[in-house]
């Protein structure tokens, strides 16, 4: 009998089906756990006792895969990680980043300019102040924070190498990045005989697929993992928040994101769609945007974050089934950006030129796809 095309592909994927995290044989969960939530500083996490809960039942479930950086929680974040961690180090797959100033958010201490940003002095001293809250000897990924435009690549590139060389890190990535610089950055590692980034981390939702323009593309050639974040984008697509509800939402610090969304009709369409698709499978709008995200090309390990038990519990559940391929289509169609960015708008009027039917690698299917490059004439 033909499956319902309603009725979603029930799996027994759990944490412990772990994948090859891109160019390397380091296998990760199919979920990574953010720590941002470890820790109260910024008034948006969980304390030590409530993180620790959040972790145990993570890494009971086979999970190992956790992000942190150095900026979390002024440091909390780090110091709670490495805590938790200390009698399972082998175990368990840590990746933590430098490059914003933790000297710029305290105000008992001195600002230092060197402190911050991507070059030689600011890694070195910030992985080490890593390693001291981690209370460890190595980190197994270290990501570029964020690409700041003042270091040049070259130094960013050979600094990193040089830490892998020292053996206080294993691999190196990368997030919030312009495709140009990404590639450029892993073609000076190839030539040179560097270690390339392995992982992309940059924010991707059914809200913002500026993902698919470019950087997926990129990612595929250099077959490196994309591990998503802003998964839900910023609480929008858990569906607690309505049109009524947004209406008068101040835009400040907490509802900056959330005030920013609600303008936008076509977000509300998107909210919609996961609603109706969430009542039809009887799942939460969390684990239906979950999941659309886990089923595009090039995702690894999509980022999750949890301040309870209970969050995580739901965004575990993601795990336990696929949505079907009408339900992804109603989910692309629906959110399917509607100004394509310049060379992708103009590429496909003169791929008719290039030949009948010529397709392009699979790499490169996803691309092709959304803008209908490779298709007959």
């Amino acid at each position: 009998m033909a499956q319902d095309s309603t009725s979603p592909v029930q799996t027994t994927k759990a944490l412990d089906d772990y994948v090859l995290l891109g160019r390397s044989g380091l296998r990760v969960s199919p979920l990574c756990l953010g720590a941002m939530t470890f820790g109260e500083q910024w008034g948006l996490g969980a304390n030590k006792f409530e993180s620790k809960k959040v972790f145990d039942l993570y890494y009971e479930k086979g999970g190992n895969f956790f992000d942190t950086a150095c900026n979390y929680n002024f440091g909390d974040s780090e110091r709670f990680l490495g805590e938790y961690v200390s009698d399972k180090r082998s175990e368990v797959v840590i990746a933590t980043k430098y490059t914003c100033n933790t000297t710029a958010m305290l105000e008992d201490k001195r600002f230092n300019p060197n402190f911050g940003g991507n070059h030689r002095k600011s890694l070195v001293e910030n992985l080490d102040e890593s390693l001291k809250r981690l209370n460890m000897s190595y980190i197994d990924i270290l990501y570029v924070h964020i690409f700041e435009y003042r270091t040049p690549i070259e130094e960013i590139m050979r600094s990193l190498d040089d830490v892998i060389r020292s053996g206080k890190v294993l691999y190196v990535g990368i997030s919030d990045v312009p495709s140009w610089a990404f590639s450029r950055a892993n073609t000076i590692a190839e030539l040179r005989g560097w270690s390339p980034f392995i992982g992309l981390q940059t924010r991707y939702n059914l809200l913002d697929r500026s993902l698919e323009f470019d950087l997926q593309p990129a990612c595929a050639e250099f077959d490196a993992g994309i591990i998503p974040w802003g998964i839900i984008a910023d609480g929008f697509l858990t569906g607690k928040y309505t049109r009524e509800s947004t209406a008068n939402i101040k835009s400040d610090y907490r509802n900056q994101a959330i005030a920013s969304h609600s303008k936008h009709e076509q977000n509300w369409k998107i909210l919609d769609e996961v609603i109706a698709i969430s009542k039809e499978i009887n799942r939460s709008p969390v684990q239906v945007a979950l999941n659309w995200t886990q089923q595009k090309p090039g995702i690894t390990s999509p980022l999750i974050g949890a301040r309870t038990v209970i969050q995580l519990e739901e965004n575990l559940k993601s795990l336990e089934f696929k949505l079907t391929p009408e339900q992804m289509k109603r989910l692309d169609d629906v959110s399917r950006p509607t100004d394509f960015p310049f060379p992708n708008s103009f590429t496909d009027q003169f791929d008719k030129f290039i030949g009948k039917n010529m397709q392009v690698p699979n790499k490169f299917a996803p691309i092709a796809a959304a803008y209908n490059y490779g298709r007959l004439y």
